[in-house]
């Protein structure tokens, strides 16, 4: 599958992963960051975005669409950053080709599978927005308001709402849903990546905590972790220029 991406700056390669229910732009900030040091690959995965949809969504496929783009791109050695989903898809590929990938940032995730449906309203809000027909931005957040009672996680989800079309969303819905299992869950590692690791936690997200150590440790050796204090699970959005200074600094140091 060959994924939409967008590519700024010189260097060695880095490539932006997002996370569920985003697309490229998502990391656009610390894009703009690292292009002043690196040549930056931003990517939308598929079911997202501009990137081609299919009936698979699981972190083998999707890694392997990484390391089909890095061989069209012809990059040698990319470091890869992902966020949320993003970061499980980075470490999948760093896992399954560790040879290729010369160091690995992972944003607010960890290695394991969570159990807890996360996401149950906004699904329904998203479909509620399809099945009403919703011809503007302004209709598509009040209806995905009875559903979604953060302005942010609506705003954030309405930058991918196209009004007026037979597919309302930028993003595969239908598969998304009926994938959802996979996407929060976790298969593992067929081997521990050795090479540099770096997590960075936002310190009042619950997605990766102290409990998650010895599975991180297991799978990543190398791996250290950084905690941005005021942040939440949306780290590079609520505390960008403490988010790009932990990357920028880690990248730099791995070469």
């Amino acid at each position: 599958m060959q994924l939409n991406f967008r590519r700024q700056g010189q260097g060695r390669p880095v490539v932006l992963i997002h996370g569920l229910f985003g697309n490229l732009d998502n990391l656009n900030g610390l894009s703009r960051s690292l292009s002043e040091h690196f040549e930056i690959i931003a990517v939308d995965v598929r079911n997202h975005g501009l990137s081609p949809r299919s009936e698979r969504m699981d972190y083998e496929e999707m890694a392997g669409d990484i390391l089909a783009l890095a061989d069209r791109l012809e990059l040698e050695r990319p470091a890869l950053v992902g966020h949320s989903m993003g970061g499980k898809i980075a470490m999948m590929t760093a896992g399954l080709a560790p040879e290729r990938i010369r160091a690995l940032a992972v944003a607010d995730i960890a290695p394991v599978a969570y159990h807890q449906a996360r996401h149950d309203a906004v699904f329904r809000g998203l479909l509620a927005v399809t099945e009403a027909g919703c011809r503007s931005r302004k209709e598509a957040d009040e209806v995905l308001g009875r559903y979604v009672e953060s302005a942010g996680v609506r705003q954030f989800l309405l930058k991918s709402f196209v009004p007026e079309s037979e597919q309302p969303w930028r993003f595969n819905v239908p598969v998304l849903f009926a994938h959802y299992q996979a996407i929060m869950g976790w298969p593992g590692l067929p081997l521990p990546y050795q090479g540099p690791t770096l997590f960075i936690k936002g310190a009042e997200s619950d997605y990766l905590l102290p409990e998650h150590q010895p599975r991180v440790l297991q799978q990543f050796p190398q791996a250290r972790a950084r905690v941005i204090q005021g942040a939440g699970h949306w780290l590079h959005a609520e505390k960008p220029q403490a988010f790009n200074r932990l990357v920028l600094d880690f990248l730099t140091e791995a070469g």
